[in-house]
């Protein structure tokens, strides 16, 4: 059976590039799983989703807790420990990496079992809407990286997938898609089939119970326009952004502009502050901050 996972951030097709990849891989005669995994209102936080591909009957089920192919589709993820984007990886893995760094920086880096192979981004020159096609890019290198994938599937696929978006869209993702696919080559089938999996030994999952707000009588839902500030969207978070202001080099631009929900605000002294009532917990400022002065804090622990 083929285990793949796919990580990313909420709206960059995480979700699309596994569907993508198990049509094609449907269309090839496999028995397909495919599932994201992810919160309401969640664009920018790290999700990510699975597909599991076999000649026969799928009978496992739940999330894959050892890759044959990792596809990250955000490179500022990897070193991200909330992300999970390197658990279960081991040295019959392969993992694939969309971004600037080369396959062997990764390696000495973060020391990455496993084969590690890079997926180079658009340049930094090319419009920023490039970024929209990273799903799609990542879902036609690791339909070749599979090697039971042909070209055809995968545009079928992605023909089946993407039509309703209207032809501009689809002939864009087409293009990402199948120029990857083709980037790929030298590394076609790469990926094998991992081995059948036993249930002995499983261990639940560690649930994170969020607490409840007492309220004398039922509240209505907040739907109307430019509400936002009222929904204090801080209550889903499990992990919390903290800043050590004796590390902060006050370049906030950086944290600022990368937060997805511009929840960090910029006091008159130059110090960034979080808006705890509407961090969602995306841990964006956490990858991108430079001197590493913005740690990630479980809510447990800060409320002990």
């Amino acid at each position: 059976m083929y285990r793949i996972r796919f990580h990313g951030r909420g709206g960059q097709g995480v979700k699309t590039a596994s569907q993508i990849l198990s049509s094609a891989l449907f269309l090839e005669g496999f028995e397909v799983q495919d599932a994201p995994r992810y919160g309401a209102e969640r664009r920018g936080a790290p999700i990510f989703a699975y597909v599991r591909a076999d000649r026969a009957t799928i009978h496992e089920r739940g999330v894959i807790a050892r890759p044959d192919l990792a596809v990250v589709v955000d490179e500022t993820l990897v070193t991200v420990a909330a992300a999970g984007v390197l658990q279960g990886v081991d040295a019959d893995t392969v993992t694939l990496i969309h971004g600037d760094a080369s396959a062997e920086s990764w390696k000495s880096r973060v020391r990455i079992p496993g084969t590690v192979i890079a997926l180079p981004a658009p340049d930094r020159g090319a419009a920023r809407a490039e970024a929209a096609f990273a799903g799609a890019r990542c879902a036609g290198a690791a339909a070749r990286l599979l090697g039971a994938v042909n070209r055809a599937s995968l545009e079928r696929a992605l023909k089946a997938e993407l039509e309703a978006l209207g032809a501009g869209v689809l002939g864009l993702n087409l293009e990402h898609a199948l120029a990857a696919f083709d980037g790929m080559a030298p590394h076609a089938g790469l990926v094998h089939e991992g081995a059948p999996m036993s249930a002995a030994g499983y261990a639940a999952p560690e649930w994170i119970r969020m607490p409840l707000d007492e309220v004398a009588v039922a509240a209505p839902d907040i739907r109307a326009p430019a509400t936002s500030a009222i929904s204090q969207t801080g209550l889903w978070r499990a992990l919390r952004p903290v800043i050590d202001h004796g590390l902060c080099k006050r370049c906030n631009w950086i944290c600022g502009t990368y937060c997805p929900d511009s929840a960090i605000r910029v006091e008159q002294d130059g110090r960034p502050a979080i808006d705890y009532d509407h961090c969602k917990g995306c841990m964006v400022c956490v990858a991108v901050c430079p001197p590493h002065a913005i740690q990630a804090v479980p809510e447990r622990q800060e409320a002990a």
